[in-house]
């Protein structure tokens, strides 16, 4: 669902600076052009395909039909595998070994495809991908190759649900599913009061396991086999307290009950202020974390528990517009947001999101006249079959496990 882009950035930036330490007095490279048929108007190097995912995948949740440039924008960044990288200036070029192929921009990519219909060559060639660089424990990493995230994991499995593919099925070459895969990252029973349900986005050197709200949000949603598009649950359900027998230390046995946990967390976490914090790189100073915050309001609506997430909401109206002014990732959070909550996103504390959104890049297609009961008809499946079957379904740097989102909305760690 949306992934921190900013820390992708950040952790580049710091990389580039030492590395180009000795040669100071070098003139920066130009940042690439914006292309034709791409959302937002900022350097596209670290969030090109993913920030188009998420407007594709916003527009088409409020039932409008993307513009065609766009949508051949992204399948244009496909390499022959079936991978996304996270953005190819000349993608006339053929992928090689040195291009940095990328599981979170081909999950995000999948993920609106699917949603927008009529790719399913291209949808199919990103989950045979995917399927391939899965790791022996189950889960996936940003970069194939590199120990699993949880973030990773997550937003892979959101990426086979929204392709039609049970995340439970697809298992490693050792024999973990995907579902099971993403167990390890949470808290289990021995962790603080406080922490009890929340993940953690990769254990650290001595193999400890931090919570991480950016990481529990995301593990919330696919712990429920769910992708970003939530539809609204239709009945609103209290969080239920994790249980933890007397001398237990471990996890949740399975996913749907280890996502029921982590929106506890998530719950808890939001009552004090509203909103959740991070901390930024440099800084020791909680601060308010948009994108985490909204991430966490689709998790707990995806859950059934949109009363809990409802001050987190009220907190959105009131501080979000800023935030993701400009931002196709942000701005497409936020519909998605509203999308989950049974909210319009076109009266967002004054603002409409739909709109700005589509002012960032090209305008997109009115709805076909049969597309918008079609829609309702499977949102309201959904919702009835949500009630009841709801429990079926939810870095290695140092930057990349702090929930970051103030630049860009999306759950990408670099």
């Amino acid at each position: 669902m949306t992934v921190r882009r900013s820390a992708a950035a950040l952790a580049a930036t710091a990389v580039l600076c030492v590395a180009a330490a000795p040669a100071a007095l070098a003139a920066p490279s130009p940042a690439p052009a914006i292309p034709e048929g791409l959302y937002g108007k900022t350097d596209p190097t670290y969030d090109g395909v993913w920030r188009q995912s998420f407007a594709l995948l916003a527009q088409d949740a409020v039932g409008l039909k993307p513009a065609p440039g766009a949508v051949s924008w992204l399948t244009g960044q496909q390499c022959a595998n079936g991978a996304f990288a996270s953005f190819r200036a000349d993608a006339a070029k053929a992928c090689d070994a040195k291009t940095m192929l990328d599981s979170n921009a081909t999950a995000a990519a999948v993920q609106a495809l699917a949603a927008l219909g009529g790719q399913d060559a291209v949808v199919k060639k990103g989950v045979d991908w995917l399927k391939s660089v899965q790791n022996a424990d189950g889960g996936w990493s940003y970069s194939p190759g590199t120990p699993s995230d949880a973030n990773s994991t997550s937003v892979v499995i959101g990426a086979l649900a929204a392709a039609g593919v049970k995340p439970g099925d697809v298992k490693s070459k050792a024999g973990t599913s995907a579902l099971d895969g993403l167990l390890p990252f949470q808290l289990g029973c021995a962790a603080k009061g406080a922490d009890r349900g929340a993940f953690a986005y990769q254990p650290d050197k001595d193999g400890k396991l931090a919570a991480n709200a950016d990481a529990t949000a995301a593990a919330a949603l696919a712990g429920l086999g769910k992708n970003a598009v939530v539809h609204p649950a239709g009945s609103d359900e209290p969080v239920i307290v994790p249980e933890c027998p007397a001398g237990a230390k471990g996890g949740a046995a399975d996913a749907p009950t280890a996502a029921e946990s982590a929106a506890f967390y998530l719950a808890e976490a939001l009552k004090k202020d509203g909103h959740l914090t991070a901390v930024t790189p440099g800084s020791d100073k909680p601060v308010a974390d948009v994108g985490n915050t909204a991430d966490a309001v689709i998790a707990l609506a995806a859950g059934g528990h949109a009363g809990a997430a409802q001050g987190a909401w009220a907190w959105l109206e009131k501080n979000a517009g800023e935030w993701a002014k400009g931002s196709p990732a942000g701005l497409g959070t936020l519909v998605l947001a509203a999308h989950a909550m049974g909210e319009d996103p076109k009266s967002f504390g004054g603002t409409d999101l739909v709109a700005a959104l589509n002012a960032t890049g090209p305008a997109p297609q009115a709805a076909a006249p049969s597309a918008a009961p079609e829609k309702k008809k499977e949102e309201e499946k959904d919702s009835a079959s949500g009630d009841n079957g709801k429990w079926w379904v939810i870095g290695s740097f140092a930057v990349a496990g702090i929930g970051i989102g103030f630049l860009l909305s999306g759950r990408k760690k670099k």
